[in-house]
C-alpha cells in the first residue's frame, strides 16, 4: 500500500487533498442548481471571463482571488445586462461576453512577457501550490455558499421549474437569479487555484451531473457530487504522483471520466433491470413492500389511483396540450395537438359562437345548447408537484342550456358561467365517464370551484358565498361584489370581476378571507374589466378596459395599471416578468412593458378585421388567424413566430387545454 500512502505523507500534497476536497463540496453545491437549471454555458463563460482581472492583478502584484473575483462580477453584471434586452437571447449575450473577456485576458498576457510563464497556472490551475491561507479561504467561501444554498432552497427550487411560479409563492424570483448567479460566481472564483479558469468548469459541472445518474432528491444529488468530486481529487492527485501529470487537469479528467463510467452504469443497470435473473426477486419486493403514491397504501389493500387518473389515460412526464379550434361559419371543429402536430377532426356544429376550456373539456356554445369536447389532455396540480394525463379525444354530447361565457374546474365539478349571469355545475365523474351530466346544480351567480367548494357572487345583490357541492351555504365572504361579471381561478385565490375592482376570495376550512382591488379611479361601465384572460394559475391578469387600453391586474400586488394601447381585438399575459400582449384591430401584436406600460415592440401577425384571439401558457403564446387559416405560435419575449400550424378552416375560436 505504499503507492497509495506514500504521496499523502508530503506536506504539500496534503495541503492539495484539502483544498481538493473543499473545492469538491463547494463545486457540488453550485454545480448541482447549474445542471438542474442548464446554466452550463454561462457558467464555463463566466470561468474563461476572469482571466482579465487575474491577469491585472498579477500585473498590479495584488491578490488574484480579488481580480477574479472582480472580473468575474463584471461578467455576471454585463450577462444581467444583455439578457434585459428583448432582441437578444440570453445565449447570445453570454457568448459575446465570453468571448470578449477572454480575448482581453490574452492582450493583457500577451504585452505582458514578464508572466507569460505563470499563464499555465492561471489557465489550468496549481493545486500543489495551495497554502494555509487559501484553505482558509477555501473553507469560509464553503460555509457561504452552504449559507446560500440553505437560505435561497425554495426559491431556487421553484426558479428551476418555472419563475412564475416563484414569484406566485411569494419567492422573489429576480433575488433569487442574482442569489444564484452569485453562489456560482463564488464557486468558481474560490476553486479556480486548484484547477485553474479553463479546467474548473468540468468539476463544477462532471461531478452533479454524475450524481443525477443515482439520486433523484437535490440534497442527495449534492451530497453524491461532493463524494464523487472528492474521489477524482484522491484519484487525481495519485494519478498525478505516480506519473508526473499536471495535477489540476488530471483531477478535472478523472471528475469528467467518473461522469461517462456513471453513464455506462446507469445504462447497464437500466437494461438488466427487467430481465429474467431480477424479475423474481422485484416481484418479492414488491409484494412485501407496497408502492408509493400521492397517498399512503395500507398492506394488503388495492394498489392506490393515481390523482386524476380515469379509466384508459397514461400518465406522462411533460404536459400535452392541446387546442380547441372552430369555425363559426361553418361549425368545423378541430383540436391541435402541440406535442405531435397532429389535427383531429369533429363533427361540425352549427351557430357556434363561444368557445371555453376547464383544462380538459372544451365547451362550444352552438344553437342547440353547449357541446363537450374531451380534450383528452389534462393535469393535476398538487402544489409541489404536477400529474400530466392524455387519454384519446372524445365527443360527449351537447348539454341544453348557454351561451357559456367562461369555465373553471376542479376534480368533481366544472362550472359553467352562462351569459344570463347564472351558473350551472356539471359533475365531472359523469364527464370522466363520457355522458352529459344530469340534475346539474344551479348557483344565481358568477361560479368558480375551489377547494372541494364553490364560490359565487350573487348578481343580484353582490353577496358572496361559499357553498357545498350541494348547493348549501358554508361560509359567507365579508366583502361584496357589486354587478359581478368576470371570474378568473389563480393560484392564490378565485377572483371576481366587480363594478369596483376586483375580489379575490381565498377559501380555507372554515373561513373565506377575501380582499377587494379597488380601480385607482373611477370607471364607467364599459371601462370596467369583465373578462380576464391570463397563463392558468397566474396572479397576473390582463382584461379589455372599453375601447381605451388594457388593465393590468396583479392580485400579489393587490394593483390595477392601466396600459394605454387603444382599442384592442385580444389581450393576455404570461405573468410576472412578462410583457403584456395586445392584438389591435389592424393585425399588430403589441408587446408591452408591464411595469411601465411602455411598448417593447410590435408586428404585423393577422390580417386587419379578423377576428383573431390570443392564448397563453407556461412557454407560448397562441394566436388565430381565421383569414390566413392558420395558428402561430409565438416567443412572448421578442414576438418571434416559432410554428405556424395550417389549418382547412377559418379558426376564429380557439381555447387550451392540457397547460
Amino acid at each position: 500500500m505504499e503507492w497509495l500512502i506514500a504521496p499523502f505523507e508530503v506536506s504539500f500534497v496534503q495541503r492539495a487533498l484539502w483544498g481538493g476536497l473543499l473545492v469538491s463540496c463547494l463545486c457540488a453545491i453550485a454545480g448541482t442548481w447549474v445542471v438542474v437549471r442548464g446554466m452550463a454555458f454561462l457558467a464555463d463563460a463566466m470561468a474563461h471571463g476572469m482571466l482579465p482581472g487575474i491577469a491585472i492583478a498579477a500585473l498590479l502584484g495584488g491578490n488574484l482571488l480579488v481580480g477574479a473575483a472582480f472580473s468575474a462580477g463584471a461578467m455576471a453584471l454585463g450577462v444581467s445586462a444583455l439578457t434585459r434586452n428583448a432582441r437578444l437571447s440570453a445565449d447570445i449575450g453570454i457568448g459575446l461576453l465570453f468571448v470578449g473577456m477572454l480575448s482581453i485576458g490574452v492582450v493583457i498576457v500577451s504585452r505582458a512577457q514578464s508572466f507569460a510563464v505563470d499563464l499555465t497556472g492561471f489557465l489550468f490551475g496549481d493545486v500543489l501550490a495551495i497554502q494555509g491561507r487559501d484553505l482558509v479561504s477555501l473553507a469560509l467561501a464553503l460555509l457561504a455558499a452552504a449559507a446560500v444554498a440553505l437560505l435561497g432552497h425554495r426559491a431556487f427550487v421553484a426558479l428551476a421549474f418555472d419563475p412564475r411560479t416563484a414569484h406566485t409563492l411569494g419567492l422573489r424570483p429576480k433575488l433569487a437569479q442574482v442569489a444564484l448567479v452569485a453562489l456560482i460566481t463564488l464557486a468558481i472564483v474560490a476553486s479556480f487555484h486548484i484547477v485553474g479558469t479553463l479546467l474548473v468548469f468540468g468539476l463544477l459541472i462532471a461531478p452533479p451531473a454524475a450524481a443525477m445518474f443515482w439520486a433523484h432528491r437535490l440534497p442527495v444529488i449534492m451530497a453524491v457530487a461532493a463524494l464523487l468530486g472528492s474521489a477524482a481529487t484522491v484519484a487525481g492527485l495519485l494519478i498525478s504522483w505516480h506519473l508526473g501529470t499536471a495535477a489540476g487537469a488530471t483531477i478535472a479528467a478523472v471528475a469528467v471520466a467518473l461522469f461517462f463510467l456513471s453513464a455506462a452504469a446507469s445504462a447497464f443497470r437500466s437494461r438488466i433491470r427487467f430481465s429474467g435473473s431480477v424479475i423474481g426477486p422485484l416481484a418479492a419486493i414488491m409484494t412485501v413492500f407496497p408502492l408509493a403514491g400521492c397517498a399512503e397504501q395500507a398492506p394488503g389493500e388495492p394498489e392506490p389511483t393515481p390523482h386524476g387518473y380515469v379509466a384508459g389515460a397514461e400518465e406522462t412526464a411533460e404536459p400535452q396540450p392541446r387546442l380547441v379550434l372552430a369555425d363559426k361559419d361553418s361549425g368545423e371543429v378541430r383540436v391541435l395537438d402541440l406535442i405531435s402536430e397532429e389535427v383531429t377532426d369533429f363533427a361540425p356544429a352549427a351557430g357556434i359562437t363561444r368557445l371555453a376550456s376547464d383544462g380538459r373539456y372544451a365547451y362550444l356554445s352552438t344553437r342547440d345548447g353547449i357541446r363537450i369536447i374531451d380534450t383528452g389532455t389534462w393535469l393535476v396540480d398538487h402544489g409541489d408537484h404536477v400529474h400530466y394525463y392524455k387519454a384519446p379525444l372524445r365527443d360527449i354530447g351537447t348539454y341544453p342550456g348557454g351561451p357559456a361565457l367562461t369555465a373553471a374546474a376542479d376534480m368533481s365539478v366544472t362550472a359553467l358561467v352562462l351569459d344570463n349571469g347564472e351558473s350551472v355545475l356539471l359533475d365531472r365523474a359523469a364527464l370522466d365517464a363520457g355522458s352529459v351530466p344530469e340534475g346539474v346544480v344551479r348557483a344565481d351567480g358568477p361560479a368558480v370551484p375551489s377547494g372541494e367548494h364553490t364560490v359565487v357572487a350573487r348578481w343580484s345583490d353582490g353577496r358572496v358565498e361559499v357553498r357545498g357541492r350541494d348547493g348549501a351555504v358554508v361560509a359567507a365572504v365579508a366583502e361584496n361584489c357589486p354587478d359581478p361579471r368576470g371570474t378568473a381561478k389563480t393560484r392564490i385565490g378565485v377572483v371576481f370581476g366587480c363594478a369596483d375592482g376586483a375580489l379575490v376570495v381565498s377559501v380555507h376550512e372554515g373561513s373565506a378571507p377575501a380582499t377587494k382591488i379597488a380601480y385607482p379611479r373611477p370607471v364607467s361601465d364599459d371601462e370596467r374589466a369583465v373578462e380576464f384572460h391570463h397563463r392558468p394559475g397566474s396572479t397576473t391578469l390582463a382584461a379589455e378596459a372599453g375601447e381605451g387600453g388594457v388593465w393590468l391586474l396583479d392580485i400579489r400586488r393587490k394593483t390595477w395599471t392601466f396600459v394605454d394601447t387603444g382599442p384592442v381585438l385580444a389581450t393576455a399575459t404570461a405573468g410576472e416578468g412578462a410583457p403584456l400582449l395586445a392584438l389591435s384591430a389592424d393585425g399588430v401584436l403589441h408587446a408591452y412593458d408591464a411595469a411601465t406600460g411602455s411598448e417593447r415592440t410590435r408586428k404585423q401577425f393577422v390580417q386587419p378585421g379578423s377576428a383573431s384571439g390570443i392564448v397563453v401558457d407556461s412557454s407560448r403564446a397562441y394566436v388565430n388567424d381565421p383569414g390566413g387559416r392558420r395558428v402561430l405560435e409565438i416567443d412572448c419575449s421578442d414576438l418571434r413566430i416559432a410554428r405556424t400550424f395550417a389549418l382547412d378552416i377559418a379558426p376564429a375560436l380557439m381555447a387550451e387545454a392540457g397547460e
